[in-house]
């Protein structure tokens, strides 16, 4: 079982996650998107990575606007899992609003 971050390592996380937050033991980002079909295209990215790395986030979706919860449910907690998985995610949310 993946072993719950300390506040030391959580804090040095979120450094690197600024948009992100620590809310009630998850990390958490909202995002706006520009349209709701950018914004499904978002979420249907982060599916296919959450599937692949067997971890997946609370997703909300209302209209273009996305809230994504990152914990290990099984740790009870935070976890290295919710940090990789917020990069990913975040990743996913820049090349959508920046398509190359």
């Amino acid at each position: 079982m993946p072993e719950l971050l300390s506040d030391e390592d959580l804090g040095k996380a979120l450094g690197g996650l600024p948009e992100w937050s620590r809310t009630d033991g998850a990390l958490v980002r909202t995002a706006e998107l520009e349209s709701f079909p950018q914004a499904i295209q978002v979420v249907n990215r982060v599916a296919e990575i959450a599937e692949s790395d067997n971890h997946h986030p609370d997703i909300d979706i209302r209209w273009r606007t996305l809230t994504f919860r990152c914990s290990t449910h099984s740790a009870g907690g935070i976890t290295a899992l919710d940090v990789t998985l917020a990069e990913e995610i975040d990743g996913v949310i820049d090349s959508i609003r920046s398509p190359e």
